[in-house]
């Protein structure tokens, strides 16, 4: 008999501020590109009725499959698609849902990603390092951790997990090969570093960065927002929440080029690259939670919001 679905319990982050950034409206058409858990898609869909239409696209389908159950009274003015937003214009137009009046970006891992022991995300409990968000791809955790050389794995851990420690840590990990699960390398790295004074473990930033690399997190954020702005109507607004530096990096880079009219540099006598704004820039500072919202949820506390307008 297969286990009975029950409506997952969820705390979307920062609701009001992205009901509000996103000027959700009855009748608008909005794309959330990171469904999860849909407790996004659903206030949006509630704020944008009779006539508000969404479509809702994740890599996990363990996600799609769970936002089905929050959005069952919506599903007529739904549209879900398990697939990763690197493809976000193809989907929209495949569906016909363009141009749209809002795109939502809620980056990160969700606690119940995290609570999955067999995806391999989180170090709690012990589960193979897996860390895939699509299960049909071929590059997993366990992979890196055993066979990229110590060079390379070092580099990554530094780069993308900004841990100090990074050649260290690397060169424990060769040396305790075959590492095949997240207590297992936690252990390495707690051992590596030992337990410093920050409140966070001391394998945090190198399974980031692990997860970062197996599902190219990073590229595919810019590529995302790239085609975001094809797929938004005139005066559409790109929402982005963020949870790290590297990830909050790429989005204010991002929105700060396409505000800008010539890019070329300026020694150069006069504009050749023809480049022309498709963005305003909304939030010149980055909103974040209040004091009351990270006492409620405390994983909202890293949270950093990006609003800009297509023009």
């Amino acid at each position: 008999m297969s286990p009975v679905m029950t409506t997952p319990i969820h705390i979307p982050v920062l609701l009001k501020e992205v009901l509000e950034a996103l000027k959700v409206k009855p009748g608008g058409r909005y794309v959330d590109c990171t469904l999860g858990q849909a407790g996004h898609a659903k206030a949006i869909l509630e704020n944008s009725q009779p006539d508000g239409k969404l479509l809702g696209v994740d890599a996990d389908f363990d996600a799609t499959r769970l936002a089905t159950i929050t959005l069952e009274d919506y599903m007529e003015k739904t549209i879900i698609v398990n697939a990763n937003f690197n493809n976000l214009e193809r989907i929209c137009r495949e569906n016909d849902f363009y141009p749209v009046e809002g795109i939502l970006f809620d980056l990160g891992i969700s606690s119940d990603q995290l609570a999955a022991s067999e995806r391999g995300f989180s170090f709690n409990k012990d589960s193979p390092l897996d860390m895939r968000l699509n299960p049909d791809q071929q590059l997993n955790a366990y992979d890196i951790v055993n066979t990229y050389p110590e060079e390379k794995l070092s580099n990554i851990i530094w780069k993308y997990g900004e841990e100090r420690y990074s050649q260290r840590i690397a060169r424990n990990i060769v040396v305790n090969r075959p590492i095949d699960s997240t207590l297992k390398l936690a252990a390495i790295i707690e051992k590596t570093i030992g337990r410093r004074t920050e409140k966070i473990h001391p394998a945090t930033r190198t399974f980031m960065a692990l997860r970062i690399i197996v599902n190219n997190e990073l590229d595919n954020l810019l590529k995302g927002l790239e085609q975001a702005i094809t797929c938004l109507n005139l005066k559409g607004r790109l929402v982005v929440i963020s949870y790290h530096s590297l990830e909050d990096r790429i989005v204010k880079q991002f929105v700060a080029k396409e505000s800008k009219g010539c890019l070329c540099p300026a020694s150069t006598p006069i504009c050749i690259c023809n480049h022309k704004p498709t963005l305003k820039i909304i939030t010149r500072n980055i909103i974040t939670p209040a004091l009351n919202e990270i006492l409620n949820n405390p994983r909202s506390r890293s949270a950093k919001m990006r609003v800009a307008e297509r023009i």
